[in-house]
């Protein structure tokens, strides 16, 4: 075939990828995308969003048994039942409109996607294994957008029983006993989804307690709702590999012995790693921080007009950090004056109950060397939250002492996802309390325990 030039080449049509296709394209930049998949990434195909699909059908799963077991609001309905393909079924319709969406973004753009696994062959040249031959692609500015993959312990091989978040999210059957491998937000959100749905779930976390990357405070409410559901929290505890006979997985306690937990299927949970193997790497004259492609804060790399952005650059691998990456890359390729200056990025884990993560933490403040103010109000004292029968968590503002500038603000709670974007858009405005405080906010809505929690930290909180 023919080689294509062109002025950006993307390796990698994730969240990241994808986006700074469609702002190069924007931008009027002759655009290429290579992807060896349906566009989206992990994110799209087998994380973020079939994860939530599946989060959400588990939740009106447990939703209807709570309705058929004496609901206290009046509403009653036989026993349900799930038909778990027809729920991946559902899932799997809404990541094929997602793919086509972006799809179709692409071409409004006048971005050429190339659908093959790519190669780089040095820092301009990129050989695609398509359906229908080799296409070489040669361009002035390269973006990689390579992502990340799940990380495979030793000692539990993926195979038909151990697997990872991709095989349990098309499972055709609920497994009767999961044993979940990593007490992180992965293995929760999995995990829990999976108990609501009927499957009885262990978790077996080598810390001593769940969620290790938040504040002990934040982790009490979804430690409390794992024992509601009757999730076995198996904390200070090893995972060592599967039982001689295959009916288990091997753990060692945190007395130092030994046991077999019964598992239809072991679900590892351990971790993401850079996808750094197989597109390369190895042909480049890269700078590495560790395992990860080294940038500064325009996202270039150690090579001349070779980027990159996402998973492959770093912590935190987050979509949303990925997009905003991808933005900015393709605005400064066409000359624009940016860097990568965010005040914050958000942290989102979609357990039950919800964590949110914005900023600073209490004692990440006290570390960096401020004296702070904090203010926490609980949704037990919220009327919104009460009558989504959603009273478990709180919001908690951090600020400074001196001038009440506000560092950060964390949340637990039913559907504090969404209350995310204006936490961070605080932050990023430079708010203080007294702006918060004096914002009116809504009644009834859970955010206005963001209010009360400003109010709180500023000592006259009105409703508690």
């Amino acid at each position: 075939m023919k080689p294509i030039t062109c002025k950006v080449l993307i390796l990698g049509a994730g969240p990241g990828g994808y986006v700074a296709a469609i702002r190069a394209g924007q931008l009027g930049l002759d655009t290429v995308i290579v992807d060896g998949q349906a566009p989206g990434g992990t994110c799209l195909n087998v994380g973020c969003i079939p994860s939530k699909a599946m989060i959400h059908a588990a939740d009106e799963f447990e939703k209807a048994v709570h309705f058929a077991d004496n609901s206290p609001i009046g509403v009653s309905v036989q026993k349900p039942e799930i038909d778990i393909a027809k729920t991946v079924e559902w899932k799997d319709g809404i990541v094929k409109r997602l793919n086509g969406g972006v799809a179709g973004l692409l071409r409004k753009n006048k971005v050429k996607l190339v659908e093959g696994w790519g190669r780089m062959s040095d820092g301009k040249t990129c050989v695609v294994k398509t359906d229908t031959g080799e296409q070489t692609i040669i361009a002035e500015h390269v973006i990689l957008a390579t992502g990340s993959e799940a990380v495979e312990l030793p000692f539990l091989k993926f195979n038909d029983k151990v697997i990872s978040s991709t095989e349990a999210l098309s499972l055709s059957d609920i497994p009767s006993d999961l044993v979940v491998v990593g007490g992180g937000y992965i293995g929760l959100e999995l995990g829990i989804a999976m108990r609501k749905m009927g499957a009885n779930v262990t978790v077996v976390e080598a810390m001593e307690r769940i969620l290790p990357q938040y504040d002990a405070e934040l982790t009490k409410p979804v430690m409390k709702k794992l024992e509601q559901l009757g999730v076995t929290v198996l904390l200070n505890t090893k995972a060592l590999g599967e039982d001689s006979k295959q009916t288990g997985l091997k753990v060692e306690l945190a007395d130092g012995a030994e046991n077999t937990i019964k598992a239809d299927k072991i679900l590892v949970t351990v971790g993401r790693r850079p996808k750094t193997e197989g597109w390369g790497l190895e042909e480049m004259d890269l700078t590495m921080d560790g395992k990860f492609v080294q940038i500064d804060d325009q996202s270039k790399t150690s090579m001349r007009n070779v980027w990159a952005i996402g998973d492959v650059t770093g912590e935190p691998m987050l979509a949303h950090r990925a997009m905003a990456q991808g933005e900015m890359v393709a605005e400064i390729i066409a000359g624009e004056n940016r860097s990568f200056d965010k005040v914050c990025i958000p942290a989102v884990c979609f357990t039950d109950p919800e964590v949110v993560v914005v900023g600073l933490s209490p004692d990440e403040a006290k570390a960096a060397g401020y004296e702070i103010k904090t203010g926490m109000f609980p949704f037990a004292a919220n009327g919104r939250s009460m009558t989504m029968e959603a009273e478990e968590g709180f919001v908690r503002v951090v600020a400074r002492a001196d001038n009440h500038l506000v560092l950060g603000i964390q949340a637990v709670g039913g559907g504090v996802s969404e209350l995310s974007a204006g936490f961070a858009l605080a932050l990023e405005m430079g708010a203080r309390l007294e702006d918060i405080a004096g914002t009116i906010h809504a009644h009834p809505t859970q955010s206005e325990g963001f209010q009360e929690a400003a109010l709180k930290a500023l000592g006259h909180a009105l409703h508690i």
